[in-house]
């Protein structure tokens, strides 16, 4: 997790019990960033930390609160959501139920990146459409290009979760969805990232979201139309990934424009994504100023 320290981010471990130990005894003022391309350096040394002090009541960040560069994102990958989205009118460029045959790869600014319990701008001014997409998000650790399906896994650091905040009417207008996800505070994250050995088979978790306390999403990664393996392989052909590279694997049925009338977000809702074993990430839509 990273978290603040005298307006300074820093680098924590969080126990099963929710204790949270100073790892700057162990890695200094690197970012987590820098820690997973020297792994095979700081990963055993950050196994045992028990004689790292604890962390007292702290403001987290995105476990990567800056990445290197924008995020991999991945558009219509759950069966259900290919087909609320077509019926919704929103697709481009005509409305469609039929399921990609490839991957449908697009990118999120790097600036749209913001923290657990961090209000999301509704950006008022921009849109009037603001939606939610609860999303499992994969961490890349050693670095590459042209992987193939069969060692995705050796290249996958952890996980973490994304909100993929979208502007719909934005989406529509513009035709492309790189605008409509990436304003600022459009890629919540967190609350910490969990390490892939500490995860094993990523397709038994299950990615959920909520607003207001109402469950509005809720699948298993097992119902990913392009698997983990396959992002990564396509991806990395002739592009190299990068340690600290994020990739957004898509989000399931239930999103605010699936509902007859949509459901979009307004100023003051909580909207909360949880993933098995990976923690719940909070953010609240920002009420308009008075």
């Amino acid at each position: 997790m990273t978290f603040e320290d005298a307006g300074r981010g820093a680098l924590g471990r969080i126990e099963a019990d929710r204790t949270v130990r100073d790892l700057r005894g162990v890695v200094g003022d690197l970012s987590l960033v820098d820690v997973i391309a020297d792994w095979d350096r700081f990963g055993p040394a950050i196994t045992d930390v028990r004689g790292l002090p604890v962390v007292g009541a702290a403001r987290l960040h995105a476990p990567i609160p800056h990445p290197p560069r924008d995020l991999f994102a991945v558009g219509k990958n759950y069966r259900d959501h290919v087909r609320e989205f077509g019926r919704s009118g929103y697709d481009t460029p005509e409305r469609s139920e039929d399921l990609p045959e490839a991957p449908v790869i697009f990118s999120k600014a790097a600036t749209s990146v913001t923290g657990p319990g961090v209000d999301i701008d509704p950006h008022l001014g921009a849109t009037s459409e603001l939606d939610y997409e609860a999303e499992l998000g994969v961490i890349i650790g050693r670095g590459g290009s042209g992987i193939s399906r069969e060692n995705a896994f050796a290249h996958v650091w952890g996980y973490t979760i994304l909100n993929d905040v979208t502007a719909r009417d934005l989406q529509r207008r513009h035709r492309q969805w790189f605008l409509a996800k990436s304003l600022d505070t459009f890629t919540p994250m967190g609350p910490w990232a969990v390490t892939a050995d500490e995860v094993g088979d990523p397709r038994g978790l299950v990615v959920s979201a909520s607003v207001n306390g109402e469950v509005r999403q809720q699948a298993p990664v097992s119902e990913l139309i392009f698997d983990i393996h396959e992002l990564i392989s396509t991806i990395s052909a002739g592009m190299t990934l990068r340690p600290g590279d994020i990739l957004a694997t898509g989000t399931p049925a239930g999103v605010g424009i699936s509902f007859d009338p949509p459901r979009f977000l307004k100023p003051g809702d909580v909207v909360a994504c949880a993933i098995t074993g990976l923690g719940t990430l909070r953010n609240t839509v920002r009420a308009a100023a008075v």
